[in-house]
């Protein structure tokens, strides 16, 4: 997190109270935290028997045999964006969990080539910022989408944007699964297949980017913008105590 000398600074457009060169220093943590990847869930259906709730419940027992604390959103009763004030008792109950969590699974059917209204009203309700903080940003984020015809990625394609915009860290793998009405059986259970196979290599993947990025989440979202913009504000409120 260095400071460049304003002689080194690569254009005078730079402000240099603000401008730092990415370190291996800013990367380092003291003492890595050890308590179990906090993973929220959530997915975006209501029916009865919802597969984006099957297929929720069955990657939350993949992260919790891999020692991650779990906890999954159920969004029945959450009442439609700007349909409601933000202490509604559902709403709350979101962001809390939001702020808690270290790391997120959204999982949506495809419904008309796209994530349900459902899925999307969740992500809504997650401020980008309260007060001082941002709920989402450097968290990371697996996505999965369940189907009830031939494969698709459209709606993981859409939860990558969303996930991008609320500023988390998506990671690579995905899950999709095609004609998921034939890959569970009565129980509610996955029944082997390489859609399954999927789902933990997606688990996996996710607890290990958790682990990876939580203790140096806010130094990999650090912005030169917002260090620039934060500058300009103490200066002014300098130079105002100062007349």
């Amino acid at each position: 997190m260095a400071n460049v000398s304003e002689q080194y600074l690569p254009s005078t457009n730079v402000d240099a109270r603000a401008y730092q060169i990415p370190s291996h220093e800013g990367l380092k943590v003291s003492a890595p935290s050890t308590h179990p990847p906090k993973i929220l869930m959530l997915y975006g259906s209501l029916r009865e028997r919802s597969y984006s709730r099957l297929l929720t419940f069955e990657a939350a027992r993949t992260l919790e045999s891999m020692g991650a604390e779990v906890k999954i959103y159920d969004p029945q009763g959450l009442p439609q964006p700007d349909t409601a004030p933000d202490t509604h008792p559902k709403v709350q109950e979101l962001r809390d969990l939001a702020s808690w969590a270290e790391g997120m699974v959204w999982t949506s059917p495809e419904r008309h080539g796209a994530m349900t209204g459902i899925m999307k009203s969740q992500i809504d309700w997650i401020p980008l910022s309260v007060g001082a903080v941002r709920p989402t940003q450097g968290k990371t984020l697996a996505v999965m989408e369940v189907s009830g015809g031939s494969q698709s990625f459209n709606a993981v394609n859409q939860l990558r944007i969303l996930g991008r915009w609320m500023r988390m860290l998506t990671i690579p793998n995905q899950s999709s699964v095609a004609k998921a009405f034939l890959e569970f059986n009565e129980a509610g259970r996955m029944k082997p297949s390489a859609y399954y196979d999927r789902v933990v290599d997606v688990m996996e993947e996710l607890v290990k980017f958790t682990l990876l990025t939580r203790d140096v989440a806010p130094y990999l979202v650090d912005r030169y913008s917002e260090r620039k913009e934060s500058a300009e504000e103490l200066s002014k409120r300098v130079n105002q105590k100062s007349i």
